[in-house]
Formats: C-alpha cells, sequence, structure tokens
C-alpha cells in the first residue's frame, strides 16, 4: 500500500504536470536579487556635477530567518530608517519568500549602522546590497530646474517627483538587472542555475547652465527680491547667439537635499509655470515691429498728448505731462504707452498679433521641463481694439519668463529666435520627445535692420539724462535695455490688485550682443523695473561678461535724438 501511494505521486509529479512543479520547486529552491542601475548624473555645461549617484545600499530580509522576531525588528527599523512599522512587519513574515525589501537607497553608513545593531541584539536575517543614492550637492543651486527623488517606489524604481529628475525620468534611469541564484538549506548551489542580467546605467544629463552663473545669479535674485521686500523673483541668463540659457533662477526657493523641509510650491519653476502681464518691455517687440513693417523709424516725429481717449477709458503714461514732441526713439527710451499705441495705430487687422506669434508668445518654449505654459494671447472676437492698445505697451496679454527672453534675444539676434534650450545636445522626455541644442529651431522675425535699429533704441532708455534706467548701465560697454512695470492680476478675483511686477530685460555688447539678461521681481515695494530690475540686470550682465572675457565695448552709444 505504501508503494503504491509513493508510485501515484511519482506518476503525478513526472507523468501529469511535470513542468508545473518543477516550476515550483525551481522557485522553492531560488533566490533573485535586483542589481540596481546607477542612475545617470545632471551636469552644467562644463561637466560639474549638479546632482550624482553615490555609494548607498538597500536592506533586504530573509523572512524565513526574520518572521519570529519580526515585531521587535519591525520596530527598530522603523525607527531608524523612518518606515512604516506595519508595512515593514508585514514583509519580514511573507511565508514562502526569502527575500523582501525593507529600504532601498539607504547611504551606506547608515545602512552598515543598522543592521550592526540588528545584529548586536540578536537578529537574524537582515542584508545589504549595493543601491546608489541621489545626492544634491550645492543644495539650492538650481533646484527649482533639476527636482528631486522621493523614497523609491515598492518595485525599487525611482520615485521622481519633480524638475527635471521628473521629466527624463526613463533617460536617467537606466534599467535594473536582476541575478538568480539557486539554493539549498540556505546556501547557494555552486553548479545550480545562477543566472545573471547586468544593470543598465542611465545616460548622463548634460545643461547648458553654467555653475558660476547660476550660483552668481541666485545671489543677486534672493538680494533684490528682499532688498526691496517683494513676494517672489525670476532671473535667467541667456546666450544671445545660441539661445542657450546659461542660468534661470527663481527665488524663493528650496534646498533639493531636503525638500520635505520647504512647502511644495517652491518644487516648480516660476519662469515657465508662472504667466504674468509683461508690461513695458513688450514695448521692443511692438516697435520692432514697427519699423520692420516699414511704418515707423528711430527719428519719426510723434506729438504725444498728456492722455489719450480710447474706447473705454483714457490710456495715461507713467509720468505726468503736457503735450510732448517725441520721436519713435523717445517714446522707448521714456517708456511712453501714449506714443507706443500712436505708433501702433498703423498695423493693419490681425498685424501685431502676428508679430507676436512669431516671436513665440502663446506657444509653449519646449525645454523640457513638466507644466510649462503658453500664456494668453488673445484671438478671434477676443482681441478688441481696446485689447489692441493694451496688448501695444504690455497689458492684456500673458507670458512666462523664458518666452519673454527669448523674445527679445531675436531683436539681440539679428532678428532671428531661437529657441530656448535648458539640455545641451539632445536628451529623451518621457513621453519620447527629444529636446535640447540639436532640435533648436531658428525663425526670421524681423529684418537684421529692424533688429539694429531697435537695439540703438534700447541704448537711449539707459541714458542718465534722456533714459529712464540709467541704473542698469554697465561700465565700459554698450548695453540695450528696457524697463518695464506692469500691473497684476490677482487670481482670485481675475482683476488688477493694486500690486505691480517690476522687470528689466536687455542684451550686450549691444554692437555684438553676446548675453540676453532678463529680471523680474513681483510685488515690490520700493519701485519700478528701472529702481528695481535695472540694478540686478547690471550685476549680472557685468558678472557674465568678464567671466567670459568678453572685451568693453570701444564705440559710442546711440545719441538718436529723444525729442524734436
Amino acid at each position: 500500500m505504501v508503494l503504491s501511494v509513493f508510485a501515484a505521486r511519482l506518476v503525478q509529479l513526472q507523468g501529469v504536470d511535470p513542468d508545473k512543479y518543477a516550476e515550483m520547486a525551481a522557485a522553492e529552491g531560488s533566490q533573485t536579487v535586483i542589481l540596481p542601475a546607477t542612475r545617470g548624473e545632471i551636469l552644467d555645461r562644463l561637466g560639474e556635477p549638479l546632482a550624482v549617484s553615490i555609494d548607498g545600499r538597500m536592506i533586504v530580509a530573509d523572512p524565513s530567518m526574520t518572521a519570529d522576531d519580526a515585531p521587535e525588528l519591525a520596530t527598530l527599523l522603523a525607527r531608524r530608517l523612518d518606515l512604516d512599522y506595519v508595512e515593514v512587519l508585514e514583509r519580514l513574515r511573507v511565508e514562502g519568500s526569502r527575500f523582501q525589501y525593507i529600504a532601498r537607497q539607504v547611504p551606506t553608513s547608515k545602512a552598515e549602522a543598522v543592521v550592526a545593531e540588528a545584529e548586536k541584539k540578536g537578529f537574524v536575517g537582515l542584508f545589504m546590497h549595493r543601491d546608489p543614492v541621489r545626492r544634491y550637492q550645492f543644495g539650492d543651486l538650481a533646484a527649482n530646474l533639476l527636482g528631486f527623488l522621493g523614497t523609491p517606489k515598492k518595485d525599487g524604481s525611482a520615485r521622481a517627483l519633480a524638475g527635471l529628475e521628473d521629466s527624463f525620468n526613463d533617460y536617467l534611469s537606466g534599467e535594473d538587472g536582476e541575478a538568480r541564484y539557486e539554493m539549498g538549506a540556505g546556501n547557494l548551489i555552486p553548479l545550480g542555475d545562477n543566472t545573471v542580467s547586468p544593470a543598465i546605467d542611465g545616460s548622463d544629463l548634460t545643461l547648458t547652465l553654467d555653475k558660476r552663473l547660476q550660483f552668481y545669479t541666485q545671489k543677486v535674485l534672493q538680494q533684490t527680491v528682499e532688498g526691496s521686500n517683494a513676494e517672489s523673483g525670476i532671473a535667467i541668463i541667456m546666450d544671445s547667439r545660441t539661445g542657450e540659457l546659461l542660468a534661470l533662477a527663481d527665488y524663493p526657493t528650496y534646498d533639493a537635499s531636503e525638500p520635505q523641509e520647504w512647502p511644495k510650491s517652491r518644487y516648480k519653476s516660476s519662469a515657465l509655470t508662472d504667466v504674468y502681464e509683461p508690461g513695458s518691455t513688450e514695448k521692443v517687440l511692438t516697435l520692432s515691429a514697427v519699423i520692420d513693417a516699414g511704418l515707423g523709424r528711430p527719428r519719426q516725429q510723434y506729438v504725444v498728448p498728456a492722455s489719450l481717449n480710447r474706447q473705454d477709458r483714457p490710456i495715461h503714461d507713467h509720468w505726468v505731462h503736457g503735450i510732448e514732441h517725441l520721436t519713435l526713439a523717445g517714446i522707448l527710451a521714456k517708456s511712453s504707452n501714449i506714443g507706443t499705441v500712436l505708433a501702433a495705430d498703423r498695423f493693419e487687422p490681425g498685424q501685431l498679433r502676428s508679430y507676436l506669434t512669431a516671436f513665440g508668445f502663446g506657444e509653449e518654449t519646449g525645454i523640457g521641463l513638466r507644466g510649462e505654459t503658453k500664456g494668453l494671447l488673445p484671438d478671434g472676437e477676443a482681441w478688441t481694439d481696446q485689447v489692441d492698445d493694451r496688448i501695444a505697451f504690455g497689458q492684456s496679454l500673458s507670458i512666462n519668463a523664458v518666452q519673454m527672453i527669448a523674445a527679445v534675444n531675436a531683436v539681440a539676434n539679428d532678428g532671428i529666435r531661437i529657441d530656448p534650450s535648458l539640455v545641451d545636445g539632445s536628451a529623451t522626455l518621457d513621453d519620447g520627445t527629444e529636446v535640447g541644442t540639436d532640435q533648436a529651431e531658428e525663425r526670421r522675425v524681423i529684418s537684421t535692420e529692424a533688429a539694429r535699429q531697435t537695439a540703438l533704441m534700447m541704448e537711449r532708455v539707459l541714458d542718465p539724462v534722456d533714459g529712464v534706467a540709467p541704473l542698469a548701465a554697465v561700465q565700459g560697454y554698450r548695453i540695450a535695455g528696457k524697463t518695464g512695470t506692469a500691473q497684476r492680476v490677482a487670481d482670485s478675483c481675475g482683476c488688477y490688485d493694486g500690486s505691480h511686477t517690476a522687470s528689466f530685460v536687455g542684451f550686450g555688447p549691444t554692437d555684438d550682443p553676446r548675453f540676453t539678461v532678463y529680471v523680474v521681481v513681483h510685488d515690490s515695494r520700493t519701485g519700478g523695473g528701472g529702481a528695481v530690475a535695472g540694478p540686478a540686470f547690471a550685476k549680472l550682465m557685468s558678472y557674465a561678461l568678464r567671466q567670459y572675457g568678453v572685451p568693453p565695448t570701444e564705440t559710442r552709444p546711440s545719441r538718436l535724438p529723444v525729442e524734436w
């Protein structure tokens, strides 16, 4: 009878379903270990690391050895590694398992200390394997762009929570490998079926940022925002020739190595996600279009009244005046709303909107960060006569900061707009889109001559006698620039709330532009664009010119007449 039972069992195992039972036996006597891929580094344009993966450990458990002491061991692990006690307890007790993750990406010294403490207390069944840890060596440096990683997912994959880490997660992550070992009596079987699939490390992501410029830009922006008792600010330095972003700073910011210490609202890059009305900086685009369309020239004369009655309400200038006799250059130098509207009156219907679209308004820049906004450029019936007037001097439309600097940079670049870039070369977003300098496209917006004449008019903005922003001047260099002071729209009511956005945008040297710089300060309490953003612009432009060894300008700035 006993032999009959054995025979029947052998028939079942070998004849009825041998493959199934073979798999069960193999699983029962095998152990699978994940071989983590090293996440690619994020580097600045000179190869300096901004986000790196350093040596770390994963802590794993063998439940066949930890089940008896699970409650006490779970208490120790949860306390020392800041884990959920119930989840750890469940993993320590999984029946039939020989391998359970307890913690991923733990700094080596901490992991070793925790395992040593457990062993000292007589607990067995904890092991460590290599598992790189992400580090942001410079704290808040470019944090709004870099983003950060959170606690790994249950399958061990990276949990990217913000910035470039999120947008390029697949590109940076690589693919984990796997090692499978056949076990017997708790030990590796030397001649067993042992297979290894090696990890494929992630790709490095090289940015166009210059770490030196980024650090200095963040410090200047912080001083400017705090010094003017403002709400927030943005500062950008762009290579005028290539459209590459050399520095992009947001303030307030956060420390990417300790993100949990800061409000989640700081994780974004406001330069791309937040929109606002640009104000008078937009006059550069309007008046360059006037010149390009053959509807005006720098010395053209205008009679500018004290106010201009249009449609629903009068238009005023930022200073009280009687009748002014200004040239087109003077309209820009003094930042006259009335004069800009009079100059823009010569556009055909839809012509100004076509120019602004060509400058890049109303479309994403596509530099590679999630959450970028298109802004708002009215169209169709929404573009009324009143809207047309206000858009001419920078109100009733909204943009993000990168859109604005890319548009003004077209004037610096002889009338050709270049797509702004944050990634050097080419890299693949998680949605499969290729972005970077290799994909940047160019398009002519205005003629070379229109761009040159506009730049000469912009020089008059910084004139100590006739201009409104002498504090933006850089000693030894010819600089073209424009102020902006725009009313802000409150989210709560969709109306102007009495606060203002102060800004300054410009490029230099005027006769051979090398850098375009844009500074934005929201809700400044101490002044407008020339007084608040202008000095910050001067510091950033001066620093960039000297860091890159741009020689001083040997020619004199424009002397275009402002009045007639």
